[in-house]
């Protein structure tokens, strides 16, 4: 079996929190495993480390594993813009990364911390990049996140959103559908444990987004988001300074020490990114129903549009 030792002060968090038992690791990887072999329609990663993820993302719970890695594969073929919107070697891509609107932490607070995210949409510019390039370069970053961070996936991890100069050109970007794509992809689908979201620097349009999202949210996520605007001590109770970028006023490194980070990181993991671009679902061989889009993301009436004062 090949999957990482974690610390001891990791392993006891699982433990507590995750009902981990070592002894039971390698018998429900090969459940897994055996059960993706059986599923037509699914291509999925059986990397021992890679189904880890997912069986600590639902505290080996086997069937809520196994809906989870279907979901988080349907979404490949049924929003694909969220996903292969851009490859890593992309020239928007690279350009989105260097910008340094997408950052993950390196620091942790302490060795049962959790992972810290900042995104920064506000320095691209909205006429060059969409909303779905964005993210595709954040879910790459997830990705390696999951595969290669214990305590990302362990103890979970945290979002912070600087909304300074975003314009509303990014807010309208920001459909009902897109919306609802992005709720049931970070609550049903991938096996991250989200521990809180912090919202700072928010202007004009915030307040329409902020509230039509949250009402796709189930209330535990509600619950673990916070509006800090530009209260950062407040925002300090939650991610301790030392682990924060020099210009959030923090010892974390500076941003651009995190973008070049990140581009190594991204680079040594270009040949399991392009093998990646493979997995997915073929839903005509789905047995029984195939899923479509409009199935799991459809709206009400109410939803399809937005107004903004």
């Amino acid at each position: 079996m090949n999957i990482r030792p974690l610390s001891p002060e990791l392993a006891e968090k699982a433990r507590l929190e995750l009902n981990e038992d070592p002894k039971r690791i390698q018998s429900d990887i090969e459940h897994i495993k055996e059960w993706i072999a059986k599923q037509p329609h699914l291509r999925a990663r059986t990397d021992d480390q890679w189904l880890l993820t997912f069986l600590r993302g639902c505290k080996y719970s086997l069937e809520r594993t196994k809906e989870k890695i279907d979901l988080y594969y349907s979404f490949r073929t049924l929003a694909p813009e969220m996903f292969l919107q851009r490859k890593h070697t992309d020239t928007v891509f690279q350009e989105i990364l260097a910008s340094g609107s997408c950052l993950v932490l390196p620091k942790k607070a302490s060795p049962v911390a959790q992972s810290v995210l900042i995104g920064r949409p506000g320095v691209l510019d909205t006429e060059k990049y969409k909303v779905t390039d964005f993210m595709a370069v954040t879910n790459v970053m997830q990705k390696i996140m999951l595969l290669e961070d214990d305590n990302t996936v362990v103890a979970g991890a945290r979002f912070v959103m600087d909304f300074e100069n975003v314009n509303m050109a990014f807010f309208f970007q920001m459909t009902p559908t897109l919306m609802k794509k992005m709720s049931v992809y970070s609550q049903e689908a991938v096996p991250l444990r989200f521990k809180g979201g912090h919202y700072i620097n928010v202007g004009s349009g915030f307040e329409t987004i902020y509230n039509m999202m949250k009402r796709f949210l189930n209330e535990k996520t509600k619950s673990r988001l916070h509006v800090h605007n530009k209260n950062y001590e407040e925002m300090y109770q939650h991610i301790p300074k030392e682990i924060l970028p020099v210009e959030y006023g923090g010892s974390g490194g500076t941003i651009a020490e995190i973008v070049e980070y990140w581009q190594k990181k991204i680079a040594e993991y270009s040949d399991w990114l392009e093998e990646d671009l493979q997995f997915g679902t073929d839903e005509s061989k789905r047995p029984g129903k195939p899923k479509s889009a409009e199935e799991m993301f459809g709206l009400d009436g109410s939803f399809r549009q937005l107004e903004f004062d």
